[in-house]
């Protein structure tokens, strides 16, 4: 039974790729000296440990080695038809600039959509060790071409935990509460790539033609980075530990070198965002950011 499986605890570490993960989804690309983003980069003495984004965890998904594409017993389904939905993180306490840690891995959702189905991955992740959790990953994976395996009048139904807010994120017409421009560069799928994410979709231009885009496309994970990134320099001075919870819906792709336009409503402790490419107008992107508090400056 597919939502019986269970998968083996993955052990890894990181040091220096809180850095490169940080390039990886903007940090300094507008500017090298900008004071604020340079500690997500570099230790002032050599010594002095790195800011690390909240969206670094979200690699941590990638480090079983097979990533989103998994072999489950039961669970049939072609990879290149596989698409990275949604993705909902929780941050238990502050990420460190060096650990080693253990994943835990289970199946928190599984769905019969007729033609498609929906699988939901929880990743916990715990310091070495210990039963401490860093913080919980939900990554939600429809499956095109998967689905009609139960019966259409009662279609298979399985989850862990209660809904979140991710489906439910609506925009008025009012006048957001800050907006953010930012630019990905050429490479930036490439750098991207290096903190573990090496999907052929994002590198090889004949296996991005082969999926019908122009060329290869910047990972969806990347474009929240940028997202996350401007709702901290808006809301809470490039802060790491003010962030709670983030959630996403993966609504286009996103071509290296296009422009980013991110505007964010503020209601309570919540930051509403939605991503645009300037270049084509297009809405990318949208979920939202709970901090832990807004300054009183805001």
């Amino acid at each position: 039974m597919v939502v019986s499986h269970k998968f083996p605890e993955c052990s890894f570490g990181w040091c220096r790729d809180v850095a490169l993960y940080s390039l990886g989804v903007g940090a300094c690309n507008a500017d090298a000296e900008d004071e604020k983003e340079l500690r997500l980069v570099y230790g002032r003495d050599g010594q002095s440990p790195v800011k690390v984004l909240p969206t670094f965890v979200s690699s941590f998904v990638f480090k079983s080695g097979s990533g989103l594409r998994l072999d489950v017993p039961g669970l049939k389904y072609d990879p290149k038809r596989l698409l990275h939905s949604q993705h909902y993180i929780e941050i238990y306490r502050p990420i460190p600039s060096q650990a080693n840690v253990t994943n835990k891995i289970k199946i928190a959702g599984f769905h019969d959509r007729g033609k498609a189905a929906i699988l939901e991955l929880e990743t916990l992740t715990c310091l070495e060790g210990s039963d401490d959790i860093l913080c919980m990953n939900r990554s939600t994976i429809y499956m095109r071409g998967a689905g009609g395996f139960s019966d259409p009048s009662q279609p298979f139904s399985y989850v862990t935990y209660a809904a979140n807010k991710a489906s439910n994120v609506t925009f008025t017409d009012s006048t957001p509460s800050a907006v953010y421009e930012d630019r990905t560069q050429n490479l930036q799928a490439l750098l991207c790539g290096l903190s573990g994410h090496f999907d052929p979709l994002h590198s090889d231009p004949s296996f991005a033609h082969a999926a019908g885009f122009s060329r290869p496309i910047l990972h969806g994970l990347s474009t929240l980075g940028f997202a996350v990134r401007a709702v901290m320099r808006s809301f809470c001075s490039m802060e790491p530990a003010a962030v709670k919870r983030i959630s996403c819906r993966f609504l286009h792709h996103v071509y290296p070198g296009e422009t980013l336009i991110t505007e964010m409503w503020l209601q309570g402790h919540s930051v509403y965002y939605r991503t645009k490419v300037k270049e084509r107008g297009r809405a990318v992107l949208s979920g939202y950011v709970q901090l832990k508090h807004i300054p009183s400056s805001l």
